[in-house]
């Protein structure tokens, strides 16, 4: 009888036993989101334009990669701008996250981002879209365990432009660097 009440007390007592063992794995999620926005100040490679304007991006990683992530973004460099010169870019593709063990608060990173550049060119000549290549790299600092403050440098290939028709111009090569905010969903 003895033997039956200490089976019945352990096997009761097996799930409350195998819950405190996943505790701490279910305390993270099984991927990191994170989203955020920041200003830009870029040479827009093109008659001298310097340009300011807002950006935003999203950067999602299977934590099963550990420290390869996914980076979507959009620039719209349309302040500072005379004579209506604008760039926009809509940009896409994989970062590498670097871990930094002596320095736990500092997260730097690479990327090299793939996607379409529009660019209205002044007064009011042309307005042309273009593929663009943008490897980078940049570092977020934790400020706390949801916010981070980010500094980015981008420098962008544009192997079409400028395709306006009856000018010869080179090759387009903005790059410039963005200061912002990134929180972490989940």
């Amino acid at each position: 009888m003895i033997h039956r009440l200490l089976i019945a007390a352990v096997l009761l007592m097996a799930p409350v036993l195998a819950a405190a063992q996943s505790e701490y794995s279910a305390e993270s999620a099984p991927v990191r989101f994170t989203v955020g926005g920041s200003y830009s100040f870029f040479d827009a490679s093109y008659g001298g334009y310097k340009l300011m304007g807002a950006a935003a991006y999203a950067n999602f990683a299977p934590l099963v990669w550990d420290h390869i992530g996914v980076e979507g973004e959009g620039r719209w460099l349309s302040f500072n701008a005379s004579q209506g010169f604008r760039e926009y870019n809509y940009l896409a593709g994989p970062v590498y996250h670097i871990a930094l063990t002596e320095h736990p608060r500092l997260h730097p990173y690479v990327k090299g981002l793939v996607g379409v550049g529009i660019v209205d060119f002044p007064n009011h000549l042309a307005v042309g879209r273009y593929f663009v290549i943008a490897p980078g790299g940049g570092v977020d600092y934790t400020l706390n365990r949801r916010w981070r403050l980010r500094a980015d440098y981008e420098y962008q290939i544009w192997p079409g432009a400028p395709g306006i028709p009856g000018l010869s111009l080179p090759l387009m090569k903005p790059n410039g660097v963005s200061v912002g905010f990134t929180y972490r969903v989940f």
